[in-house]
């Protein structure tokens, strides 16, 4: 489904970290990994040729291809526009990893060893507060999401960089 629809490397490489990182977070809530990591695979899959309607034109596909009205809720919960409620832990966790995963791509990518394994949760926050530095990614988004899933902002930096630390050479990282 992900192939099918989207055709850019680097959303693919942002919809198996965000899988990654929704994996980790099922794990500590108790919850089915599969399902979670394939929410977060599949999140985005619609952006790279619906961008301006995502992800509702997402939405649609999802459902005539059987997806579950919890599954296509949850992934329209990550986006406010959806008015969609982050009522679950799935919902919560998505939303918070989603603009973490691109901020710590892009950490990883200005690092000279352009590895994701020597990056730090503290140099993550330096980074955030330099405002030129990734500035397409809502740092607001990400404070907020940590601070939806009940999780100090470092602490929550710290567990996603460990998921993509997992799949650091699916990465490229």
């Amino acid at each position: 489904m992900l192939c099918a629809h989207t055709s850019s490397e680097s959303l693919r490489k942002h919809a198996l970290a965000v899988e990654a990182a929704m994996r980790f977070y099922a794990g500590r809530f108790g919850e089915n990994a599969d399902r979670w990591g394939n929410i977060g695979l599949l999140h985005d899959f619609d952006y790279e040729k619906n961008p301006d309607n995502h992800p509702l034109a997402g939405s649609e596909i999802l459902s005539r291809e059987g997806y579950g009205t919890d599954f296509i809720d949850c992934v329209l919960s990550h986006v406010d526009s959806c008015g969609k409620p982050r009522d679950s832990n799935a919902r919560k966790a998505l939303f918070a990893v989603d603009e973490l995963c691109g901020f710590l791509t892009a950490v990883a990518l200005v690092r000279p060893s352009k590895k994701i394994a020597d990056v730090e949760p503290k140099s993550v926050m330096k980074k955030m507060k330099d405002k030129a530095f990734a500035r397409q990614i809502s740092r607001s988004d990400i404070i907020r999401g940590a601070a939806e899933l009940g999780i100090p902002l470092e602490e929550h930096i710290e567990n996603v960089l460990n998921a993509l630390k997992g799949i650091a050479p699916e990465l490229g990282l």
